[in-house]
């Protein structure tokens, strides 16, 4: 990920999940570990579309659904992939051989949190570094991959960072994750 997309998983975090919609650009600064000017270049596009209001000594989030379409359209995250591989197991069998320090992503991550299943899937997303065990547990295949692993660059799964995973992917079955989480999550950007 981008260190912009780290600023706005960060905005619709606090948002979304703490109810706060009042940020200092410090605080964003110093929670992530990068330089201000690149917090203020993040926000750049956000106050020009409206979606967030900058004051003296902080910014208030006015519509976070824009900020969460925004991260969604210029998110990549074919780029983030650091291992794909094709697993001749059901998914829930390759979940269940996961490493403990992975997390979910996608349809699994969707599937654990809100323990539904809005469709059937067929590939299996996770955020993990410890490419050597995962290799171990599922070695490298080249036929049409349906485990991918991208770079783990944060502790937990946002609903923020699910909602983007899940706009980004192509399957038709996406598009009913993504309704489904749309419906859980949109009163929360109010």
């Amino acid at each position: 990920m981008k260190k912009v997309e780290f600023v706005y998983r960060n905005i619709l975090y606090q948002v979304m999940e703490n109810r706060n919609k009042t940020m200092t650009q410090l605080e964003l600064s110093k929670s992530l570990n990068i330089s201000l000017s690149t917090v203020n270049h993040a926000l750049t596009p956000l106050k020009r579309m409206g979606a967030i209001r900058i004051k003296l000594r902080s910014f208030e989030v006015v519509d976070g659904k824009k900020i969460l379409l925004y991260w969604a359209s210029v998110r990549n995250l074919e780029k983030d992939i650091i291992y794909k591989t094709r697993v001749d197991k059901m998914v829930i069998d390759i979940e269940k051989n996961m490493p403990n320090d992975i997390i979910f992503g996608a349809y699994s991550a969707y599937k654990f949190k809100f323990e539904k299943m809005p469709a059937d899937y067929s590939e299996v997303f996770v955020y993990g570094n410890n490419l050597e065990e995962i290799k171990k547990r599922f070695p490298e295949n080249k036929n049409v991959p349906n485990l991918f692993v991208l770079k783990k660059d944060f502790n937990d799964m946002t609903l923020a960072n699910l909602f983007v995973d899940l706009w980004n992917l192509k399957e038709w079955y996406a598009k009913e994750f993504l309704k489904n989480l749309e419906e859980d999550i949109y009163g929360l950007l109010a």
